[in-house]
């Protein structure tokens, strides 16, 4: 087995997974890539061996426990560590508390909470063993309630609390933890947002050229964890002012939170 650092990715076929999966690969770590999409994970691991580049695709969906530790094992017996692993697989939502079904914020808890808590699981004999990284890729609405998103901040609240307590509880370990919050990146996760139904919604109702890439976003978390920072947030307007706000003017906040969601295309929240 090499002693060349070993990463895991969840939610690895798109997005921020995807491009966190290409900067590591250019880093020339071993990369494992996970993902409920196969298929495209395969045609990655194809670009990345070409480059020479070691890399393994599982096949996971990360709210079944048994995937998660299958993916673990999996990179285990391919690559004999891990030195990083990064909870990136996610799913938003959109919709009025008053009007969502329940089986939708379940939904969301389960990959968005539990997948992380399934997933440092199993990864962390080894990742102690390493003295690694285990990286939680939240969003502001792990900081504040965001309207219309009730079971999303629901869910990355859940994940800060997990994660911080991790942290408190490895002082002694070597073990880093890091809270990466990007704010609006250009993604698929708002076309993949479920509706008060459980749907997908399809269509953005945000303009994604305006926002940070998730190129962007990978070359910043990739920088935090090796200088292995507590939390990153990014943008200085939706994420950095927003924390300040609330730990401030936390009424002031609510109103500004409200009128901007308010603004959306069809808004949940009028």
């Amino acid at each position: 087995m090499s002693n060349k650092k070993v990463v895991i990715i969840t939610g690895a076929s798109s997005g921020i997974g995807l491009a966190l999966a290409k900067e590591y690969a250019r880093e020339g770590l071993n990369v494992s890539l996970a993902a409920r999409s196969i298929d495209k994970l395969e045609e990655m691991v194809e670009e990345f061996r070409k480059q020479g580049v070691n890399a393994i695709a599982v096949k996971t969906d990360v709210s079944r426990e048994d995937d998660c530790k299958n993916l673990v094992d999996e990179t285990l017996k391919a690559f004999g560590r891990i030195d990083i692993l990064i909870n990136n697989a996610g799913i938003s939502m959109r919709a009025a508390f008053k009007d969502v079904e329940l089986d939708v914020l379940k939904k969301l808890m389960d990959v968005n909470f539990w997948g992380t808590v399934y997933c440092t699981k199993y990864a962390l004999p080894s990742l102690l063993e390493n003295k690694g990284s285990v990286v939680g890729i939240s969003s502001i609405a792990g900081f504040i309630g965001l309207p219309g998103r009730s079971g999303y901040s629901a869910s990355k609240f859940a994940m800060h609390g997990f994660l911080e307590t991790l942290r408190v509880e490895n002082l002694k370990t070597g073990l880093h933890v890091l809270i990466a919050a990007p704010g609006f990146t250009a993604s698929n996760v708002r076309k993949a947002a479920l509706t008060a139904d459980g749907k997908q919604q399809g269509e953005t109702p945000r303009k994604e050229e305006k926002m940070m890439s998730a190129e962007e976003v990978a070359r910043h978390v990739v920088k935090a964890v090796k200088k292995r920072k507590r939390t990153l947030i990014l943008t200085f307007m939706e994420g950095k002012l927003t924390v300040f706000l609330k730990k401030m003017v936390p009424g002031l906040l609510d109103k500004l939170s409200y009128n901007h969601m308010a603004k959306e295309p069809d808004s949940p929240i009028k």
